[in-house]
């Protein structure tokens, strides 16, 4: 009898092993109960938050026709590889759709200056039917949360501040505020070369509420006491593609 109980709990055993061999570790924690051989299953919650900086570069400008120039993008992706460029996000803006966002992960601050002044991009986006100059931001993004939370439209905020690590600690003391009022951050940065000028995205869970929110007192007192200098530049956009 002792034989048979030992091998039933050998053979679980060796299942255990080759079911975590296959893939779903990382998802799943599987435990046994040495003296009945069960094995229960525990899901664990994948962890979203990155805060590992990354260098970005974002790119605002208006296109005349949005269905004709997204093709020419991709066509330039080997090009932008080549300077350490990587598209990430593609966003189109909520009041005039052909006001497009682009967001691009760099390997090199250096490159990604070089590449933007370069006269081929020039022509790439003239090509493709960009109109007027673009808005280029060189970002170093401290915290970002990756979870896709669907379509709801997001604002990209730009403003200077009098220090970054009094702005930050004030921030996030004001997660449930945003929260409370229909605000989720996505991303949390600042200029690679002035962490004064800050860069913020977030997604408006509740649109009503972050409108008016934007207009509250609560809001105002939130900015002094983080101090900001400037006033605030929103750039409100949908996600038309991720890469």
């Amino acid at each position: 009898m002792k034989q048979i109980r030992f091998s039933s709990m050998l053979l679980s055993a060796a299942t255990v092993f080759f079911l975590s061999s296959c893939g779903g570790g990382s998802d799943e924690k599987k435990t046994g109960d040495d003296s009945t051989g069960t094995v229960t299953t525990a899901t664990v919650p994948m962890n979203t938050i990155v805060t590992t900086p990354q260098l970005m570069v974002v790119v605002t400008h208006k296109v005349a026709d949005f269905a004709k120039w997204k093709p020419s993008y991709d066509a330039h992706d080997s090009v932008r590889t080549a300077n350490g460029l990587h598209s990430y996000v593609i966003g189109r803006g909520v009041t005039d759709t052909n006001m497009v966002l682009v967001a691009m992960k760099a390997e090199d601050l250096a490159k990604a200056k070089a590449f933007a002044q370069s006269p081929a991009l020039k022509d790439a986006m003239k090509k493709a039917g960009v109109t007027g100059p673009p808005t280029i931001h060189f970002i170093n993004t401290t915290w970002q949360d990756t979870a896709n939370i669907g379509a709801a439209p997001r604002s990209l905020n730009t403003f200077t501040v009098k220090d970054w690590d009094a702005w930050i600690k004030n921030f996030d003391d004001g997660k449930q505020e945003r929260i409370d009022n229909g605000l989720a951050v996505r991303n949390v940065g600042h200029d690679a070369d002035d962490n004064k000028k800050v860069a913020l995205v977030t997604a408006l869970t509740d649109t009503a509420k972050a409108f008016a929110y934007y207009k509250s007192d609560a809001l105002k007192k939130r900015r002094e006491a983080g101090g900001l200098t400037s006033e605030p530049k929103r750039f409100l956009f949908t996600i038309a593609h991720r890469y």
